[in-house]
């Protein structure tokens, strides 16, 4: 059997970012091999994920980015089990790096986003290989993505929550300043839809239903029940959707009309909000 030498356990470690211990294992399996010593490590990582399958892994880490011509947008999201991993700066780095290749990419998915390389691995087998270095459920959860004349992308403090929102105009005075205000509205106010053609028809049914039970237990006539159910029907759209919102620099104008006094064919195109 090959002896294990200091050196060898450290300059796995530098390859892997594993434990000591664990590379020293590995190395020992491994009779010495550095590469078989690797896999030997990414087999451990897979296992530590197949063990930890069942866990709740509901920290992490969520990341936004554009791209340098502010045509593509991302919002990645990768899990952890503890706050103390995800606060770690390597960590953070890691989903960050994540973020990059997918609007490098473009990808269109978060399987094809797992498909990306990564400094020579998959991004899925750089999550697996995360599993094994971290000892957590790291897994990427949710993945967004917009094409759009001009996409803005925002991080809340603490990587908690992103946001990124797609306009259908860029050639717009302000623009910037535009994007980062509605993206603010989209971080704070968390609407369900762009507008209420948007809304899920079983929610508009569930609404319905409950202004005209709440109309009912307040006595009002069963003719005049619908239409009461209607009228707060449209109060719903007016505070979940997001160009019918008050818009919440001026509350007296709604980010439609937020939009339109910069341009009057300027709107939205397409939001999403991810949050822990």
């Amino acid at each position: 059997m090959a002896k294990i030498t200091a050196s060898d356990v450290n300059a796995l470690r530098k390859k892997t970012g594993a434990g000591m211990m664990d590379c020293k294992n590995a190395l020992t399996e491994a009779d010495g091999n550095q590469e078989k010593a690797i896999e030997v490590l990414r087999k451990k990582g897979q296992k530590v994920a197949a063990k930890r399958a069942d866990r709740d892994a509901a920290e992490g880490v969520i990341i936004a980015k554009i791209s340098s011509d502010g045509t593509f947008g991302a919002v990645v999201r990768i899990s952890s089990e503890t706050d103390f991993v995800a606060k770690n700066q390597d960590f953070i780095d890691f989903v960050t790096s994540i973020a990059d290749k997918a609007v490098e990419e473009k990808a269109e998915s978060a399987d094809a986003l797992r498909a990306v390389d990564l400094n020579g691995r998959t991004i899925e087998e750089s999550l697996l290989d995360q599993v094994g270095k971290i000892g957590e459920k790291i897994e990427l959860v949710d993945y967004k993505m917009i094409s759009s004349p001009a996409v803005y992308a925002y991080i809340h403090q603490g990587n908690r929550l992103a946001t990124i929102m797609g306009l259908n105009k860029a050639d717009v005075t302000d623009i910037a300043t535009i994007g980062k205000e509605v993206n603010m509205q989209i971080a704070a106010m968390a609407p369900i839809a762009l507008d209420k053609d948007g809304v899920d028809a079983s929610i508009v049914k569930t609404e319905i239903e409950i202004g005209m039970d709440q109309a009912r237990q307040e006595g009002k006539p069963e003719a005049l029940l619908e239409k009461i159910a209607m009228g707060k029907l449209n109060k719903f759209y007016k505070e979940n959707t997001l160009l019918n919102q008050a818009f919440v620099r001026n509350n007296k104008q709604t980010v439609a009309q937020y939009l339109k006094e910069a341009d009057k064919d300027l709107t939205v195109s397409e939001f999403y909000r991810l949050a822990l």
